[in-house]
C-alpha cells in the first residue's frame, strides 16, 4: 500500500468545496425525497475520517436510489455541511439540517462534535447515526435517537486485551491523551480488561491532541525499566504515525497494539516502523468478501487509493437509516428511531452482522484484528468477546 495520504485530503478539500457550492446554490428537494444530514468535519482534523464516511453515504444513496429508492417512500438526498471540525460549528450545521426538516442525520466522527448536533437533533426527534464516533458514551448522552454503528470501543479493548493474554504478555504500558475521550478512555477501557484477565499495568505515558512531535514519550517509554511486554495506544492520524516512527527510532521493539483509528493509508505507509502492529477495525477485505467488493467499487468511484474500513460503515449507515423506514413505512423520527432499535442480525458490508435490538443502541459486531505485516493488512480473524468480560463504558 502507498501513502496517498496527500491525494485524500487534496480530494476532501475539493469535495468540501464542492458540497458548499452544490448547497449554496440547489434548487428545493422534490416533495418525495428523503433528506438525510450529514453534519461533516470536511476540512480540519476530521476530514480524513468524515470524508471517508461521506463517501461510503454517497455510495449508499446512488445504489438505493439507482433501485428505485425506499419503496412507498420516496428517493434520498443526502445533504452534507462542512462544520470544520469545530464543536461549536457543528451546532450551528445541526441547527442549519434540522431547521431544513431532514428526516435523519448522521453525525461527526468525534464525540464533542457529535454530542453537540446530537443534543439539538434529539430535541426535534430525529434519528442519528454516528457511523464512525465509536466512544460508548455517546448514545447515553443523547439517548434514545442516537445509534452507534462503529465498533464500540469498549468492545476494542476486551478484544485486544483477549488477544494480548493470548500472546503471552504480562505487563502492558498505555499511551493516552485526555484531549479527546476516544484517545482517553479507549486505553484506559484496554487496561482495565487486561487487568481483569490477570495481566498488569505498569505505566501510563500521556500526550497533547495538538503536539506533533513525540519524541519524549517514545525515549521515555523505551527507558522503562522493567520493559513492558505490550503498549497499547489509541492514538490515531496524524499522532499514531509519529509515535510509532519516535518510538522504533528511540531504540524499543516492545510490540504494539492500536485501535481503528490507525487503519489508514499513512500507517501502512511508513514502512519498517509499523511492521508487526496489531490493530482493531470493523472489517477486512478478504478476496471475495462483500468488503472486498465495496472497496473495489470504492476505488472506481473516487480514485487510485485505498479505501479503509470509515467509508464502509459510512456505506452502512444509509442502508439501516433505508431499512429502518422501509420497516417503518414512514420517516417520522419517533417511527424512524423504533425500527432502528429494533435491528437484529442486519448484513453489513463489513462482513459482520449488525444488532442493536436490547443494546442500549450501541451496535452489537463482531471486531476484526489485522497486523502491519510487509506494509500491507494481514488478518487475524474476527472476535466477538463475552459480554460479561467487556468493561462497561
Amino acid at each position: 500500500m502507498k501513502d496517498d495520504t496527500h491525494f485524500r485530503l487534496r480530494s476532501l478539500s475539493a469535495l468540501a468545496l464542492a458540497t458548499t457550492v452544490a448547497l449554496g446554490t440547489a434548487t428545493p428537494a422534490a416533495a418525495e425525497d428523503i433528506q438525510i444530514g450529514f453534519a461533516a468535519g470536511l476540512t480540519g482534523y476530521l476530514a480524513f475520517f468524515d470524508g471517508a464516511v461521506l463517501e461510503g453515504a454517497e455510495m449508499a444513496v446512488a445504489e438505493i436510489n439507482a433501485a428505485g429508492g425506499i419503496e412507498g417512500l420516496g428517493t434520498i438526498e443526502l445533504i452534507a455541511r462542512d462544520m470544520r471540525s469545530e464543536t461549536a460549528a457543528a451546532a450551528v450545521v445541526a441547527r442549519e439540517l434540522v431547521a431544513e426538516g431532514v428526516s435523519a442525520l448522521l453525525v461527526p466522527c468525534d464525540v464533542d462534535p457529535a454530542i453537540a448536533v446530537g443534543q439539538i437533533a434529539a430535541r426535534a426527534e430525529i434519528p442519528m447515526i454516528a457511523a464512525c464516533a465509536s466512544t460508548p458514551i455517546l448514545a447515553g448522552e443523547i439517548g434514545p435517537y442516537m445509534f452507534q454503528l462503529k465498533t464500540a470501543d469498549t468492545l476494542q479493548a476486551a478484544v485486544l486485551a483477549d488477544y494480548a493474554i493470548a500472546q503471552g504478555y504480562e505487563t502492558a504500558h498505555i499511551l493516552l491523551s485526555p484531549d479527546t475521550p476516544y484517545t482517553d478512555l479507549l486505553p484506559q477501557w484496554f487496561a482495565e480488561a487486561f487487568e481483569a484477565r490477570g495481566g498488569s499495568l505498569l505505566g501510563t505515558t500521556t500526550y497533547a491532541f495538538d503536539q506533533q512531535n513525540f519524541t519524549a514519550e517514545a525515549t521515555a517509554i523505551a527507558a522503562l525499566d522493567p520493559a513492558p511486554d505490550v503498549v497499547m495506544t489509541s492514538a490515531y492520524e496524524p499522532h499514531f504515525p509519529a509515535f510509532i516512527t519516535a518510538l522504533r527510532a528511540a531504540g524499543s521493539d516492545v510490540p504494539v497494539l492500536g485501535s481503528d483509528g490507525i487503519d489508514s493509508p499513512t500507517t501502512f505507509g511508513i514502512g519498517d516502523p509499523a511492521e508487526g502492529v496489531v490493530f482493531s477495525m470493523a472489517g477486512f477485505p478478504a478476496p471475495g468478501s462483500d468488503l472486498e467488493a465495496f472497496y473495489r467499487a470504492h476505488e472506481a468511484q473516487y480514485g487510485d487509493y485505498e479505501p479503509f474500513a470509515f467509508s464502509a460503515t459510512g456505506y452502512e449507515a444509509i442502508q439501516l437509516f433505508a431499512a429502518a423506514m422501509a420497516a417503518a413505512g414512514s420517516t417520522e423520527g419517533p417511527a424512524v428511531r423504533d425500527a432502528l432499535d429494533a435491528i437484529v442480525d442486519f448484513d453489513g458490508v463489513t462482513g459482520t452482522t449488525i444488532t442493536f435490538a436490547g443494546q442500549d443502541r450501541i451496535a452489537l459486531r463482531d471486531v476484526t484484528l489485522v497486523e502491519v505485516a510487509g506494509g500491507e493488512a494481514v488478518s487475524l480473524g474476527q472476535f466477538a468477546p463475552d459480554p460479561a468480560t467487556v468493561p462497561s463504558p
